[in-house]
């Protein structure tokens, strides 16, 4: 690829000649056959914009509010772990790259980098995301770690009471670093003679009798906000309403646990329905495009969380990379509301697209 990339896509390429086999396969792969993984960029592709003409659009804000805090745009960078396989300053230069967009920073349980590091590093409004792990009491000191440091609100991941086979990391007996943010309280160096260190780890560390009840667990031990990652279907967001979380994400884990559950966008607007209202719900999976944000928000998404995009750009050219992947996103979803009559994130509604269900019916 000659030049400087001029999309998203583009800096996977450059990721993958920057990375070592096995980081780039950890990053970039999915369960099993990869059937989801595949579906959740293909199912916007089905999706159609319906483009108003004749609009005053010599203005654009993109500008909107999650959680009480005014973003620039409906952007957050999704959790995603060890980004020093990606770039030796790892979630670091990712925090200051979504600072200096102006977007919110999701950090993951399984940072390279400490909730210290992170929060010390810059001003960008911060959500933590956590596992709970078998030994209760080291999930409630990350909370509490993450609440002393300022970060906004706490991302449970509910869809990972046992890791997903991911047959690359197997293949390439996955190795994964110390996590310092456990130093002194666990060690997360396991062996497998079976594959995946990572998949080994999970299975000694992850609580697999998480259930909806614990959420009382968890807004016991933290005055933050909590948001709840993994919600599929219409029967767990009712359930999640009634935990009292503060917002859902819909989320499949990036295709990388259960292979043939649904792409997200196919289920988003089953579960906005579901909510009708009551807490935002956020959208996590597939987003390549300014077009796949305005798609979601047509859907009924407050802002959508991009994941492997923001590695890729981070392996490829650290914090500039990861400002240049957000900067990216946000000049086509302005280009996108422009072209569609559009100039608010709150302009965008329903009628702006189609899905192929819908054009399916009007053939019949």
């Amino acid at each position: 690829m000659a030049g400087e990339p001029v999309n998203v896509n583009e800096f996977q390429e450059l990721a993958r000649k920057a990375l070592p086999k096995m980081y780039y396969d950890y990053y970039t792969g999915g369960a099993e056959d990869q059937y989801t993984l595949k579906e959740n960029i293909e199912a916007f592709h089905r999706i159609i914009i319906r483009p108003r003409i004749l609009v005053d659009v010599s203005r654009i804000d993109m500008s909107t509010i999650i959680l009480g805090h005014k973003t620039s745009a409906p952007i957050m960078i999704a959790p995603t772990a060890m980004h020093k396989l990606a770039h030796p300053e790892g979630e670091v230069a990712t925090a200051r790259g979504a600072a200096a967009c102006d977007v919110i920073m999701g950090l993951s349980y399984m940072s390279t980098c400490t909730v210290e590091e992170v929060a010390s590093s810059c001003n960008a409004v911060r959500f933590f995301q956590i596992y709970v792990y078998k030994r209760r009491d080291i999930t409630a000191l990350m909370v509490h770690r993450a609440e002393k440091n300022g970060f906004r609100a706490i991302i449970l991941t509910a869809d990972t009471p046992r890791l997903g086979r991911r047959e690359a990391d197997i293949k390439n007996k996955m190795v994964a670093p110390q996590l310092k943010n456990f130093e002194g309280l666990m060690s997360t160096e396991y062996v497998s003679d079976k594959g995946s260190n990572i998949e080994a780890f999970a299975a000694g560390t992850f609580d697999a009798s998480l259930c909806w009840k614990d959420i009382v667990w968890l807004k016991s031990i933290t005055k933050l906000p909590i948001l709840i990652k993994g919600v599929l279907t219409s029967e767990d967001a009712i359930k999640a309403i009634e935990a009292g979380v503060a917002g859902i994400i819909v989320s499949n884990h990036g295709a990388r646990q259960l292979d043939y559950a649904p792409a997200t966008i196919s289920v988003l607007e089953e579960v906005v329905h579901s909510v009708q209202g009551k807490v935002p719900v956020f959208f996590d999976g597939g987003v390549r495009r300014g077009t796949d944000i305005f798609k979601a928000l047509a859907l009924g998404a407050k802002a959508v969380l991009i994941g492997r995009a923001v590695v890729y750009g981070l392996a490829a050219k650290g914090e500039c990379g990861v400002k240049q992947v957000i900067q990216m996103l946000k000049n086509e979803l302005e280009l996108t509301m422009a072209l569609s009559g559009c100039c608010s994130v709150d302009d965008i509604t329903r009628n702006h697209v189609k899905t192929d269900k819908e054009r399916s019916f009007c053939r019949m």
